[in-house]
């Protein structure tokens, strides 16, 4: 209570959970000690760093060995270890994991005379995840419902569109690898490629009203009487744009509603 009229309530939680391997049973590798699980978290993910997309298919026949029928436009990975061969054996530990390591909110509540103001944050940090490459792509072909049995195609999204390797577009850093009706194994892979920073804050929460006084509220036979506005999920900041991060790998689901309110509360 700051006066007789001016009140301030703030609330806030951080929380930070990080564990990690001491022991691990694994096979013992000579010459690919990034395969070692020790020191990493429990979730951390393993995969293969992204070079960028074959420009050619001349690059494709001077470069190690990868995984299925792959051309230019496909994702070229580095061959961690040399052998000419993409496997396994090159999968280093990338990225955050998959759920975040770290939690936090933030909001206060203010008030003077009748008016009030409240405010609440949400936040994680700590996290990667990977955009879901068979399913965000467009024009795989795939059954559209369970009931109809009908076949449809994934709308093909704008940020694809804006930037995708074609013959025409051999660019090696596109967002997306060559257009195609289905799956290509070699760009199924986990990889930086598709990584993405799952960290961001949310204005979860704003509600603004007023509490009319005691000597309004009696003429109208009430005991109290409040008119409010509220919003919720008003704005995000993070450093994935394409859809809200909080869906993770596939942003071509229903998206996370603004609601916004407008109430009366009374009482007799």
């Amino acid at each position: 209570n700051i006066t007789k009229d001016l009140y301030i309530i703030a609330r806030g939680t951080f929380t930070y959970a990080h564990n990690e391997y001491t022991k691990y049973e694994d096979q013992v590798y000579k010459t690919e000690w990034w395969k070692s699980k020790i020191g990493y978290p429990t979730r951390q993910q393993w995969g293969y760093i992204a070079e960028g997309l074959f420009i050619d298919d001349a690059e494709v026949a001077n470069s190690p060995t990868q995984f299925g029928d792959y051309k230019a436009g496909d994702i070229k990975y580095r061959d961690m270890n040399g052998d000419g061969v993409i496997n396994s054996l090159d999968q280093v530990p990338i990225g955050y994991p998959d759920s975040p390591e770290i939690n936090y909110g933030f909001g206060a509540t203010i008030g003077y005379k009748g008016f009030d103001f409240n405010f609440q944050f949400q936040g994680s940090a700590r996290s990667s995840f990977w955009i879901n490459y068979n399913k965000v792509s467009p024009f795989f072909n795939r059954i559209s419902s369970l009931v109809s049995g009908k076949q449809g195609n994934t709308q093909l999204a704008q940020f694809i569109a804006d930037s995708y390797w074609s013959e025409s577009n051999k660019d090696r850093y596109a967002v997306w690898p060559r257009l195609s009706t289905q799956s290509i194994t070699n760009n199924n892979q986990t990889s930086t490629w598709f990584m993405r920073d799952g960290s961001f804050l949310r204005l979860k929460l704003v509600e603004a009203g007023y509490t009319f006084p005691e000597k309004i509220t009696k003429k109208m036979g009430l005991s109290n009487l409040r008119v409010y506005a509220s919003a919720t999920n008003v704005f995000l900041l993070s450093k994935f744009d394409l859809w809200d991060v909080e869906k993770a790998g596939d942003g071509l689901g229903y998206p996370l509603q603004r609601v916004v309110n407008i109430g009366l509360n009374l009482a007799c």
